[in-house]
């Protein structure tokens, strides 16, 4: 199980060297504002909303003090705008009351944070700070699951099932290569199994199309995979 786990992760890094966390962002507030407002709905729809979002708050200081009604106007279009508008700014002012307006580094103090879980403190940590976590989200359960690394559906049963099978050093980059491969070759409907580098060692292999002409077809741009949640 772990050589095999080892391989895919290696094989993967081969087929996405270029994988990186999709979120636009200049320091630790702006990805952690950006992972928020990620939930149900894609990176590309975030993108499109932060640069004015972060041009009138550009510090939690800002955005805690914030009109509501201002906020929501602007990240309307990422669903569930009243939900996010408050957890954006709860968090913003519980890092001013409780971290001197910076976004801490650890992730006990990370999920403490109103509209923060462990998803998005290891999105935070690995990419903003460079400390190993693995994010399980949609795509990384799924595609966990099809590789036999795990049967839970408890993401943090999934998280620390996998961690035990990859080196801890790469928890981060697996994470990016696992959601940039469900997002582009092993969707969840249709997967593109006769178009994945990765078929001989998968087990659920012929869950989707084998013959690569037509797998091929389901296979998805980069430009095409942002348009995925």
């Amino acid at each position: 199980m772990v050589r095999r786990a080892r391989r895919i992760n290696r094989i993967l890094a081969e087929t996405y060297p270029q994988a990186h966390c999709e979120l636009d962002f200049d320091n630790p507030y702006q990805l952690l504002v950006a992972t928020i407002l990620s939930a149900q709905t894609t990176d590309k729809r975030v993108n499109l909303v932060t640069p004015a979002l972060f041009a009138k708050y550009p510090t939690p200081a800002d955005l805690a003090a914030a009109n509501p009604a201002d906020v929501e106007t602007i990240i309307q279009s990422t669903g569930f705008f009243r939900a996010k508008s408050k957890s954006i700014m709860g968090m913003a002012a519980a890092l001013c009351e409780r971290y001197d307006g910076e976004v801490p580094g650890k992730l006990k103090d990370l999920v403490t944070l109103p509209g923060v879980g462990r998803k998005t403190a290891n999105v935070v940590l690995g990419n903003a700070f460079g400390v190993p976590g693995i994010t399980v989200d949609t795509h990384f359960g799924r595609l966990a699951r099809r590789f036999g690394w795990t049967t839970q559906t408890d993401p943090d049963k999934v998280e620390a099932e996998v961690g035990s099978l990859i080196p801890k050093s790469e928890w981060t980059m697996l994470s990016h290569r696992l959601i940039w491969h469900g997002r582009r070759r092993c969707h969840s409907r249709r997967p593109a199994c006769g178009a994945c580098p990765v078929a001989p060692l998968c087990p659920s292999y012929g869950e989707g199309p084998t013959d690569p002409a037509v797998a091929g077809k389901l296979v998805r741009s980069d430009a095409e995979a942002l348009d995925e949640k």
